[in-house]
């Protein structure tokens, strides 16, 4: 069988040099999700609390908020097959 995925208005945030990693992790503080960094020298990720368990968001990885408010990082090509811009 097929499935086709139902449309979905999702908010998403670009970590990228627009949007800071203190914006984006500001984002999903204020709309309720656990986000930390770790501190290292050579790590600029941001570690993203999900229902999976902890994923890392690295620099041009979209953070997406789920239609549960749950929060996960995504990799910009899976994104760009997968959404589109809503205006």
């Amino acid at each position: 069988m097929k499935y086709r995925k139902k449309p979905v208005v999702i908010e998403a945030m670009q970590y990228n040099a627009l949007n800071s990693r203190n914006s984006v992790m500001q984002w999903i503080d204020a709309n309720g999700g656990k986000c930390y960094l770790v501190k290292s020298i050579n790590d600029n990720s941001i570690y993203i609390e999900t229902l999976e368990g902890t994923m890392r968001a690295d620099l041009n990885d979209y953070v997406i908020k789920g239609v549960n408010g749950e929060f996960y990082p995504c990799k910009p090509d899976i994104f760009d097959k997968t959404y589109e811009k809503v205006e």
